[in-house]
């Protein structure tokens, strides 16, 4: 009787680990950044948060003459401004 639960219990985990890894497998190669997306309420659209943005981010901060604040500390009035400036300068690739 021993033996039989014994049994049962290793055939339980290996099954249980074999169905859990190609579930593993399958998520690492989305794991090799973070994508953040903004949401613009005002123009009811989302904008990936990457080195582009960035970058343009703080070139909006420059010509306003504004030492570096992140993104995310600013003000949501801030933030308005900010997308209604990038919507009026799209990228140029």
């Amino acid at each position: 009787m021993h033996r039989a639960k014994l049994y049962v219990i290793a055939l339980f985990l290996t099954t249980a680990f074999a169905a859990g890894g190609p579930t593993f497998a399958a998520a690492t190669p989305n794991d090799e950044y973070v994508q953040v997306r903004v949401y613009d309420s005002w123009h009811h659209d989302y904008h990936n948060w990457d080195d582009h943005e960035d970058r343009a981010y703080r070139a909006y901060q420059k010509q306003r003459h504004e030492n570096y604040l992140a993104y995310e500390h600013q003000k949501h009035k801030y933030q308005h401004n900010y997308w209604n400036w990038r919507h009026s300068h799209p990228d140029r690739d």
